[in-house]
């Protein structure tokens, strides 16, 4: 059965323009403005999840998104390094910070490593086989968007750190476990993408 499955990357906060790790903050008034003014460009959908994160609950409530939380889309569990920013803990733990990214088994800051997100998010997104075709609307955090298609593309898992994800990114995947195709992020605003 054909799924596609239409990600959404939640709007701007101040914890992600100061690059901190997992930031759930509440969203800041550029990112609720932009994301109002993007709730017309939605594509339909016949179910809509969204990550249980803060920013990611007020995206999907500012798009006018009927959703329920999933607590499979959480965002990438971080450990002790939760809610730090980048250029502190790589001051203070360059060689954990180093090792995170260059081998995605480990997880110095206690929580969960790059392989075990992808898992996660693959296992999720090969259990849309089960609910049937259909068109699915999801407001998850980047991390997830990432370790989705880093899944749904077979990508080996250092792929992750290349994709970008912008907020309100649109990222669809369609097809079902095994066989996924990409379609490239579009913006979620008035005027731009198609």
């Amino acid at each position: 059965m054909t799924v596609r499955v239409m990600l959404i990357s939640p709007a701007m906060n101040a914890a992600l323009r100061e690059a901190r790790f997992a930031g759930d903050a509440s969203l800041d008034d550029s990112g609720l403005r932009q994301t109002r003014a993007a709730a017309d460009t939605l594509p339909a959908a016949d179910r809509a999840l969204h990550g249980p994160s803060l920013r990611c609950t007020l995206t999907a409530d500012a798009l006018r998104i009927d959703s329920t939380a999933e607590h499979a889309l959480r965002d990438w569990e971080l450990g002790r390094w939760k809610g730090a920013r980048l250029d502190q803990v790589s001051a203070s733990e360059p060689d954990g910070v180093a090792a995170w990214l260059a081998d995605p088994a480990t997880s110095p800051h206690g929580g969960e490593s790059l392989l075990e997100l992808c898992a996660r998010a693959g296992a999720w997104l090969d259990s849309l086989d089960d609910s049937g075709p259909g068109r699915v609307l999801v407001v998850v955090e980047p991390a997830v968007v990432r370790a989705a298609v880093v899944h749904a593309l077979d990508l080996p898992p250092q792929a992750f750190w290349r994709i970008d994800v912008a907020p309100l990114m649109l990222t669809e995947l369609s097809g079902r476990s095994g066989r996924w195709n990409l379609r490239c992020g579009r913006p979620l605003t008035p005027g731009q993408g198609s």
